[in-house]
């Protein structure tokens, strides 16, 4: 009796293996001539492009996003990593990091240009006053670190002059508004959040500190890729698409921003003021200039090339 409930049991693992188990190489089955795919998300308006793509996508396909909410870039990136999910927007550093670790991902599309700014509190007048106080950002692998490091350097400042720590974005403007931290550098729209609340202000922003900045990309797992790449093409053409809508249609941003975003109407007229959406491909000179300021922060020891990291094909 024991050795036939031992055989059941095997049985019933085997199957749920069978069914749950597919390897993210697998090719995707299309059903009634569409094909579905899995991309992460943090709800922020840096993955702006990514919901659009999903609101004009059509009903008949070809292919079928499937948005996937997480509350933290950690789990995001975990699931990415592991091929729960096939693709996801995600700051770029993170992923870079993850490439150089061995993880094959791969680069496909920008999420935005610009769209971060340094806020503080409304007693923070001059770079010099954050010395001595808790300044915020939501990861050491991040542009928001680099702009950080860059704007401290300009004034003759490390992060030693002051205390950094890791932060949920959600957190960072009640914490300014307590007197948690001094101030944050993070994605939008809780940047706009403290500005439109009057509870901080913007010290200077990427416009002024890094032009046309890198932070957040369109990234796919590896694994996903080698059995799907006819997939991801399709769905990266969709999203370019929706890039270029976004930018000829800007009274559309907020219309679908409300339908992904917590935020209110006020706090997202300003963040969208921050942050374009045009020409989204992920060029090498671009690549490599975030390169040189990774390394520059020893947030890298060895660099992927851009050839490892993006595939220009799938943007094509």
């Amino acid at each position: 009796m024991k050795k036939l409930l031992l055989l059941f049991v095997f049985l019933i693992s085997t199957m749920l293996l069978a069914g749950c188990g597919q390897s993210p190489s697998t090719p995707r089955p299309a059903e009634n001539s569409v094909r579905t795919i899995r991309i992460a998300y943090l709800p922020i308006t840096h993955a702006l492009p990514l919901f659009a793509a999903k609101e004009l996508e059509m009903p008949d396909g070809p292919i079928k996003i499937e948005l996937i909410k997480y509350g933290s870039w950690p789990e995001l990136m975990d699931a990415l990593n592991t091929g729960k999910v096939d693709g996801a927007s995600v700051l770029v550093e993170l992923a870079v990091k993850a490439r150089e670790q061995g993880i094959p991902l791969q680069a496909a599309a920008l999420g935005h240009k610009d769209g971060n700014a340094i806020i503080v509190g409304k007693d923070i007048h001059r770079v010099e006053d954050l010395r001595g106080k808790v300044f915020a950002i939501p990861h050491k692998q991040s542009s928001h670190k680099l702009l950080l490091d860059q704007l401290l350097a300009a004034h003759g400042m490390t992060e030693k002059d002051l205390t950094v720590v890791e932060m949920s974005p959600p957190e960072m403007p009640a914490g300014l508004a307590q007197g948690q931290i001094a101030g944050y550098c993070v994605a939008e729209p809780f940047g706009a959040k403290s500005v439109v609340l009057d509870t901080g202000k913007v010290l200077t922003d990427t416009r002024e500190l890094w032009p046309d900045s890198v932070c957040c990309a369109l990234v796919f797992n590896g694994d996903f890729l080698e059995g799907n790449h006819e997939l991801a093409h399709a769905m990266v053409q969709e999203y370019k698409e929706a890039g270029q809508y976004l930018t000829q249609h800007p009274e559309k941003q907020k219309e679908i921003a409300l339908k992904y975003l917590k935020a209110k109407g006020p706090i997202l007229d300003l963040s969208l003021q921050w942050i374009s959406y045009d020409d989204l491909m992920l060029s090498k000179p671009a690549y490599d200039e975030l390169i040189q300021r990774m390394q520059a922060e020893a947030l890298l020891k060895s660099a992927p090339s851009y050839e490892e990291f993006v595939d220009p094909t799938l943007w094509e």
